[in-house]
């Protein structure tokens, strides 16, 4: 446990609300998971309490169910995967506002266990979520992105919303990145008309430009199974798509490839850059959408976390941003996590009065990855007796 204020527990009063504002522990609970169970430890504790959960999640995989937890509808389409066979999708509908997450369709999720496809897996399916969010009807689309299994620059996804990519033989180019060096010729002209009227929010964690030693093959290649050969191949690739797009809509194709947010989910980003979205910190967006501002206003204490508080999660996840914006607020903030690799004076710095970690119950990472659940009522009991008796 780790005290961004002083040593020694202390109290901060008596908390009559709490609102619990995490995001997953990943590959253990789910957000709804971690609300339930920090819920069910604080009220064994303080039976009386009033706990309102929020769970939250940045634009990446989970941002779905975050929606459908917050009241939103969930709905199902079948789509392509990332190598082409079809699965069923999800994305979450409120009021005219759609709620899709790209991994639904083209994450890591949907690989076969132990198999990557880097230069072949494409984001098509990520466009089919995006046709059936407008056949809904949706007037305003989040699109989060992040946890993709894809590189193709978006690709995929402008070519199932009517865009045409082809080599010099007048055939489509093959899917992925890698297809993208026999690129001869795009034609955006035939994209959905609807995009041009709809809000399009680009949500995603992610800044890199699409190429270069920041862009996307090399900084997430790897995780997707690049070899260096392919992160090369790659980079080269997007490059070469992005100057190919430069005859279809003029110098903005470069403009948007240097652009914050270009290089997330295997550069997706770039893609809906070209069609308009603008781009925002995901946990920003997600945090509006949600309802987050108005919940925060009833609460006392504020509880959020993640599987590993780290440097990473200083870089727009899902606590740093719920910290922020109760440190607006004047809420104080304690975060649940299964490991903890932040100073107090870091935590302090982003909001976070204190940080439990499931390491300090169970030392051993193999146990609290299997009984993260059980743990983590327990480690809600010791911030109900530190923060609320």
């Amino acid at each position: 446990m780790a005290d961004a204020a002083e040593s020694g527990t202390g109290t901060a009063g008596s908390a009559q609300r709490v609102l619990v504002a995490a995001d997953k522990f990943k590959g253990s609970l789910t957000a709804v998971e971690v609300a339930e169970r920090v819920t069910a430890g604080l009220r064994r504790v303080v039976p009386e309490l009033v706990v309102e959960a929020l769970p939250v999640a940045d634009g990446g995989d989970g941002t779905v169910a975050a929606a459908v937890a917050a009241g939103f509808e969930r709905r199902e389409v079948r789509v392509t995967g990332p190598l082409g066979d079809e699965v069923t999708a999800a994305y979450a509908l409120r009021d005219g506002t759609a709620v899709v997450e790209m991994a639904e369709a083209s994450g890591l999720q949907r690989l076969p266990e132990g198999v990557f496809a880097p230069l072949t897996a494409s984001t098509y399916g990520s466009g089919e979520l995006l046709r059936a969010a407008l056949d809904a009807g949706a007037r305003s689309i989040v699109f989060g992105v992040g946890g993709s299994a894809t590189t193709d620059g978006g690709a995929g996804m402008l070519s199932a919303l009517g865009a045409r990519f082809l080599t010099a033989g007048g055939e489509p180019v093959a899917p992925g990145g890698g297809g993208l060096a026999e690129l001869a010729s795009a034609d955006l002209s035939g994209l959905d008309p609807r995009l041009s009227s709809v809000e399009f929010v680009l949500a995603s964690d992610v800044d890199n430009p699409l190429t270069g030693p920041k862009g996307a093959p090399a900084v997430y290649g790897p995780q997707k199974g690049a070899s260096p050969e392919d992160v090369e191949t790659l980079d080269a690739a997007l490059a070469h798509f992005a100057k190919a797009l430069e005859g279809a809509v003029g110098p903005r194709a470069a403009e948007y490839a240097a652009s914050p947010g270009a290089g997330a989910a295997g550069g997706i980003g770039y893609g809906a850059l070209l069609l308009g979205a603008a781009f925002r910190p995901g946990i920003e967006v997600m945090l509006d959408v949600l309802g987050f501002a108005p919940a925060l206003e009833r609460a006392d204490l504020v509880i959020t976390g993640e599987g590993s508080l780290d440097r990473q999660t200083l870089h727009g996840k899902a606590p740093a941003g719920v910290a922020a914006a109760a440190r607006a607020a004047g809420k104080e903030v304690v975060a649940v996590c299964g490991r903890l690799a932040l100073p107090p004076e870091v935590l302090g710095r982003a909001g976070i009065r204190r940080a439990y970690a499931l390491t300090d119950l169970e030392p051993d990472v193999a146990v609290c990855i299997a009984d993260a659940g059980p743990i983590l009522e327990r480690t809600a009991e010791r911030i109900a007796g530190d923060f609320l008796s």
